[in-house]
């Protein structure tokens, strides 16, 4: 049996910069943290004594014989790209809602790709994984996604995610005092608007317009370098890192008309009416969570009027995706016809 645990991330800067047809042309780069709130699977051999070979259990229970009968795309996608052969019974759980925004559909990706190797008795690194849940999600599934979400659910941390033109990426951690860093990370307020969405969906439109989108995109691109810079100055008050990120939910809101809705724009507002310096939506838009910069003295006040939406309280994962529990004894290679 394994068992790996792998972290959801919040995205501040730089979004959509991460996407191939953009990067490949200008070059991108994010900042971005992995939170310590977690998809987890569990992923054992099924003995031979049923009449179906797989069990994949999620939002729904798949009981098939083949892997071109599993509908989750991709525990279908990860399985025949890896050949395997053997029945296997598949468990996820998590922490928050998927389809939320907070990258869970490539947490899961990277997880399931994690599990795979273990059961197979192959480690391997954390860029590895990183690299091949992209593969996945975009050469064999065909999704609209770019290329943080994998990188961050992989590696963890907080770091600036720097995509270069010949497709390969660059990460480097982002150095802080435990000071400065803990007053970061206690300016967060991360909500549940309750609403979910398909991220392909919306971020199809998104790539569709990237193109006529080129001057907001290399604002978003440049808002990277000037966040850190207000991290890593101890003398600016925490409060510009959110008046950024209000300057670059504006932006983002002008990429596509499917990013933002009625009932968003009246959460920011009222949060921002609440003392909160900046804030954004997470993901591709439409809804999921939203995270605002607020100093501490007036996060009540804020907390108060988003009183129906539910508050998640979050820290920094620095560990990445993690098999938590390795069995060896069901660690066995894949054979053809293996049952």
């Amino acid at each position: 049996m394994i068992i790996t645990r792998t972290p959801f991330r919040v995205s501040f800067f730089g979004g959509g910069t991460d996407y191939p047809p953009w990067f490949k042309e200008h070059g991108g780069a994010v900042l971005a943290l992995a939170i310590n709130k977690y998809c987890y699977l569990t992923v054992r051999r099924l003995p031979p004594f049923f009449e179906h070979k797989h069990r994949i259990v999620y939002s729904k229970v798949e009981l098939v014989k083949e892997l071109s009968e599993i509908q989750h795309p991709v525990v279908r996608g990860v399985m025949q790209e890896h050949g395997v052969n053997c029945g296997l019974e598949i468990h996820h759980d998590a922490d928050l809602p998927a389809r939320s925004g907070l990258g869970s559909s490539s947490s899961f990706t990277v997880g399931f790709l994690s599990a795979i190797h273990a059961l197979n008795g192959r480690m391997v690194t954390k860029a590895q994984l990183a690299q091949e849940a992209i593969h996945i999600e975009q050469n064999v599934l065909k999704e609209n996604v770019g290329c943080q979400d994998q990188i961050t659910a992989a590696l963890g941390g907080f770091n600036k995610i720097s995509f270069l033109r010949d497709g390969s990426f660059q990460v480097d951690p982002m150095i802080l005092s435990g000071e400065r860093m803990q007053e970061m990370e206690g300016s967060l307020m991360l909500f549940f608007t309750g609403i979910t969405r398909f991220a392909s969906d919306v971020a199809g439109k998104k790539i569709a317009n990237l193109g006529k989108k080129e001057k907001q995109l290399k604002r978003m691109y440049k808002m990277v370098d000037e966040s850190i810079d207000i991290l890593t100055d101890i003398k600016q008050p925490i409060d510009h890192f959110g008046q950024l990120m209000h300057e670059s939910w504006k932006l983002k809101r002008e990429l596509s008309d499917s990013v933002t809705n009625e009932r968003i724009d009246e959460i920011y507002n009222a949060a921002m009416d609440a003392g909160a310096s900046g804030g954004k939506l997470m993901g591709a838009g439409s809804g999921g969570f939203m995270v605002f910069c607020v100093r501490p003295a007036l996060q009540k006040r804020v907390r108060e009027r988003l009183n129906k939406l539910i508050h998640v309280d979050t820290r920094i994962d620095h560990t990445g995706s993690q098999v938590m529990v390795y069995d060896p004894d069901t660690a066995i290679h894949f054979q053809n016809g293996d049952q």
